[in-house]
């Protein structure tokens, strides 16, 4: 016959049970992640990993949207705000860049603009200005998150990464992951292999050399010039293949009305694949 264990020996086995689970948990570590702030449209916040060796700290903008909700890329069309980012000097950090995966086009006329209809994380480059210690991150984010109407959001997002301690795991692939969906750098299959701006047509035009996957329909080309530039929507000849061409026009707001020496940024986006490079003009 089976003895019953007593009251107090079943304490006993519940106690060294949980000591067992402890001791095999891993440790603790500090989740490198802002609290969301939230709008009528989604929620954003701002997760980092520890500083590299250099100085440098990979981190992040996510974005989440509600379906239906838009948000804007770097250069969003006449009446949209993109995001903007500034870091309190006093964390002992400062922002190098920002990046952004191949956007979308949204409308037509004055009424297009440039986003992303789903959600979408922006890698950040962050730089420590100090050598010790903990960094408290202290960024303010304003950006304009859309459905019928936009709505600015401005949020502040705060955290802190503690020296020694190791990055939560999930963080890190977050990190790279969107780091992962940025635009390729230009390569021997996909890249603008002239750019030139015609000055009497007040236009930039552009040979592409297109993936071979990317052959059918035309690609999306995205603009992003200096203040007091913008681009007009792009018009492409009668080549089909991986050769295309296409004519820009570019407009001037103020008194200076020259292109040369003004680096011009450009994503194209063929099939699945996208592509950044940055244009510049003699």
């Amino acid at each position: 016959m089976t003895k019953r264990p007593t009251v107090e020996k079943m304490a006993q086995r519940v106690a060294a049970a949980s000591l067992l689970l402890l001791f095999f948990l891993p440790a603790k570590s500090h989740a490198a992640a802002s609290e969301w702030v939230t709008s009528a449209g989604g929620a954003i916040r701002l997760v980092a990993a520890q500083p590299q060796a250099d100085g440098t700290i990979p981190a992040i903008l996510e974005i989440k949207l509600k379906p239906g909700w838009k948000t804007y890329w770097r250069n969003p069309g006449a009446s949209g705000i993109p995001p903007q980012i500034t870091i309190d000097p006093s964390s002992g950090v400062v922002l190098e860049g920002i990046d952004f995966p191949a956007p979308k086009t949204f409308g037509e006329g004055p009424a297009r603009y440039v986003g992303y209809d789903t959600p979408v994380t922006f890698p950040l480059t962050l730089k420590r200005t100090r050598d010790d210690g903990d960094l408290a991150v202290r960024a303010s984010v304003f950006l304009g998150i859309c459905e019928d109407i936009c709505i600015p959001v401005q949020g502040e997002l705060n955290l802190v990464l503690k020296k020694g301690e190791f990055d939560n795991p999930l963080d890190g692939a977050r990190i790279a992951d969107a780091v992962a969906a940025l635009p390729q750098a230009p390569s021997t299959d996909f890249k603008v292999a002239t750019a030139r701006f015609d000055e009497e047509a007040g236009a930039i035009r552009l040979r592409l050399q297109l993936p071979p996957e990317a052959t059918a329909g035309e690609p999306d080309l995205f603009f992003a010039g200096p203040a007091g530039m913008s681009f007009g929507e792009p018009a492409f000849g009668v080549e089909t293949g991986v050769q295309r061409t296409a004519d820009i026009p570019v407009r001037f707001s103020g008194k200076d009305r020259n292109i040369k020496g003004k680096p011009v940024a450009l994503t194209v986006r063929a099939g699945s694949r996208s592509m950044e490079t940055t244009l510049a003009f003699d």
